[in-house]
């Protein structure tokens, strides 16, 4: 609690222009940050966002209330929430846009004089990243590793995509046995949890397979399962935008793998994240231009 005294004494002062933060652990590689001022730059506002890494600062996951409370005090717009408080957060906040309710999920957080509302926009940035990353691609049947918060976005936007059979891979069973009904009772998709010992049987039948677990990142670094699972027909999707390009992304190519990196989903969930903390709306080009020259 100490810490997060010092980081509140740290934000005292807000501005009066548009202040946001990004809370999480291991973020000190994340763009967002920098997708937003240069695009609050050149649209002339006085934009600000601020990383809040929760190992840097030495914070315990129980900080998370104190924190979100430290900086809406001071004065911020709202904040991002990313790995591993997006579902963390939901019982923190006061209200839930009808997405982030039916996800279970929230990476976006907007405070207003009605409080604090929780958002989704990972699944759109999903599904827009698909789309422009892959074009048309069949989903007749895709199996998703990870059921977290991030997972629990991608599974939904593959539904909206037209997935008929969705198999939810996790080592935490009774997670995604939860995610698979709350998919399946949304979206009337087909939708299994699966073990990971299931996970070459799954594999072999899949039309592509979507990593949407933290394993890969510069914090987790390994493979979240073997690629010579893998067969060329296939396309292989990745969440993960630090690194650029991840282990799987690689050895999936390599293979003969159409693939998406994680970038295309970080650009449109920032492009959605700007509308709802600026009520400008930002151009995803130019965006995407920025992340580019970063990444």
């Amino acid at each position: 609690m100490a810490r997060v005294e010092g980081e509140r004494a740290a934000t005292a002062n807000a501005g009066a222009g548009v202040r946001i933060g990004l809370l999480g652990r291991g973020i000190g590689a994340s763009l967002t940050p920098i997708m937003h001022e240069a695009e609050g730059r050149r649209l002339g506002l006085d934009y600000r966002y601020d990383p809040i890494d929760f190992d840097k600062l030495g914070l315990e996951d129980a900080d998370l209330g104190a924190m979100l409370e430290a900086v809406r005090e001071r004065g911020f717009r709202g904040v991002n929430v990313t790995y591993p408080f997006k579902q963390a957060i939901i019982p923190l906040l006061d209200t839930l846009s009808g997405e982030a309710s039916a996800i279970g999920a929230v990476n976006t957080v907007v405070f207003s004089e009605r409080g604090t509302e929780g958002h989704n926009t990972d699944c759109y940035g999903f599904a827009q990243s698909l789309r422009q990353g892959l074009g048309v691609v069949p989903v007749s049947r895709v199996v998703q590793i990870g059921a977290g918060g991030a997972g629990a976005a991608v599974a939904q936007a593959l539904a909206e995509l037209g997935a008929m059979e969705i198999d939810i891979v996790d080592v935490d069973t009774s997670r995604a046995q939860a995610l698979a009904a709350q998919v399946a009772s949304a979206n009337g998709t087909l939708t299994r949890a699966m073990t990971p010992e299931r996970l070459a049987e799954v594999i072999e039948e899949a039309s592509g397979v979507v990593n949407a677990t933290p394993v890969g990142m510069e914090k987790l670094p390994g493979l979240p399962f073997d690629p010579g699972l893998l067969q060329p027909h296939q396309w292989v999707a990745d969440i993960i935008y630090f690194p650029r390009e991840t282990a799987l992304v690689r050895q999936a190519r390599d293979i003969g793998c159409r693939v998406l990196p994680g970038g295309g989903m970080a650009v449109y969930q920032a492009v959605r994240a700007f509308q709802l903390f600026s009520g400008r709306e930002p151009d995803p080009l130019e965006m995407a231009k920025t992340f580019a020259a970063y990444a």
